[in-house]
């Protein structure tokens, strides 16, 4: 498979580094760092787990000055996927801890488990289509379907040159000659030796035999455009440069 997992997190990483960038950062005081190892010692949630909590019991204290200092109308939300730490273990994991459940029970103070149960409550329109975006899911080709499609294409687009100097043959505007009469000049390009191009002609045959006529053309400017774009494309892909079309 074609590895695309990296770049999304790459990609998501740098939205949150911005997201994170375009706030005032909030300052853990004295008095905060006094409650988060009082609550160490009596082992009140998040340190009801036997770990290190200082960086989680930062964050409900600060939750808590936020909501202690709150304008009239304001509506906070604390929002977390740490449900081991932030949690019920008694219930639904959607319910804050006991240790914690009174910073909760205001009604403009919401506990979520999920950012998008959160813009729901605030705006049901705002992600309408949300669990469309992001529950799609487009899979990536393999490496053995993408090397089938060059393979095919390459056939194609060898197979309509050599019907270009097919006809160019026929039309006496190039010449098949045999070695005795052939021209090495590399200037000049209107000469196939006789040898190379009974190899042609055999590799047409088994062209067609594999390929099938039908997927052989004739096309139009446009479709042919486009079999050689994908061919690039397919390439590029696969490690060469843009617009390698060689056959």
């Amino acid at each position: 498979m074609i590895a695309i997992k990296s770049e999304a997190v790459n990609d998501a990483m740098d939205r949150i580094e911005k997201l994170l960038g375009s706030v005032t950062a909030i300052p853990t005081t004295d008095d905060i760092k006094r409650r988060v190892t009082e609550r160490a010692i009596v082992g009140s949630a998040p340190y009801h787990r036997d770990r290190n909590s200082v960086g989680d019991a930062i964050l409900i204290e600060i939750y808590a000055d936020l909501l202690a200092a709150r304008s009239a109308g304001q509506a906070l939300a604390f929002v977390t996927h740490n449900t081991k730490d932030f949690s019920t273990v008694r219930s639904d994991r959607r319910d804050p801890h006991e240790d914690i459940a009174h910073l909760f029970t205001p009604s403009f103070s919401a506990y979520a488990v999920s950012i998008v149960d959160v813009l729901r409550e605030c705006d049901p329109e705002l992600l309408a289509d949300h669990s469309a975006e992001l529950s799609f899911s487009q899979q990536s080709r393999s490496l053995s379907e993408i090397l089938e499609a060059e393979h095919l294409l390459f056939h194609q687009v060898w197979y309509n040159r050599h019907w270009n100097l097919r006809s160019a043959i026929e039309d006496g505007t190039h010449h098949v000659v045999n070695e005795s009469d052939y021209c090495r000049d590399p200037h000049r390009a209107d000469q196939t030796l006789d040898t190379v191009w009974d190899k042609a002609l055999k590799a047409a045959k088994r062209t067609e035999d594999e390929v099938g006529v039908d997927n052989l053309g004739p096309w139009d400017d446009f479709e042919w455009g486009m079999i050689n774009g994908k061919l690039s494309a397919l390439r590029w892909v696969l490690g060469d440069d843009w617009d390698m079309l060689d056959t």
